[in-house]
């Protein structure tokens, strides 16, 4: 999941239990819903399970600036930035576990399941922006 710093979701990409982060990142950076983004460098905050050259390398081609903590790093008692930004996705995933529907998957198809999560982020695009 990709969320701007408001926690609003841009981009889902659904992937099976067993499939690394990594090998998905680069997908959902593509199959974002704003289209024209403006010309600045923004930024992207990524934990430790991005940390690979590939994913640094295609985010700098797509105008982000990475942020993504080194495997084997300490934390940071001076600067917890990361986990500041971080917690901005785990709220949107708890916004997303509200939906009971979604808290247990039992569909059996992708699409369907891809259907209801988009809805989802519908209904909290929503609520986040018109209903404050």
């Amino acid at each position: 999941m990709l969320t701007d710093k408001n926690g609003i979701p841009l981009s889902v990409v659904i992937t099976a239990a067993n499939t690394h982060d990594m090998k998905a990142a680069i997908r959902t950076l593509d199959s974002m819903v704003i289209r024209k983004r403006p010309k600045v460098t923004q930024n992207l905050c990524l934990d430790k399970g991005y940390d690979f050259p590939q994913i640094e390398h295609e985010s700098v081609s797509r105008g982000y600036t990475p942020h993504i903590r080194h495997r084997g790093e300490g934390r940071r008692m001076a600067r917890n930035v990361n986990r500041v930004r971080r917690w901005v996705v785990e709220r949107t995933n708890s916004w997303h576990n509200r939906f009971r529907k979604l808290l247990v998957r039992y569909e059996k198809k992708v699409e369907n399941y891809l259907g209801l999560i988009q809805l989802a982020c519908c209904v909290i695009v929503y609520r986040r922006t018109l209903l404050g």
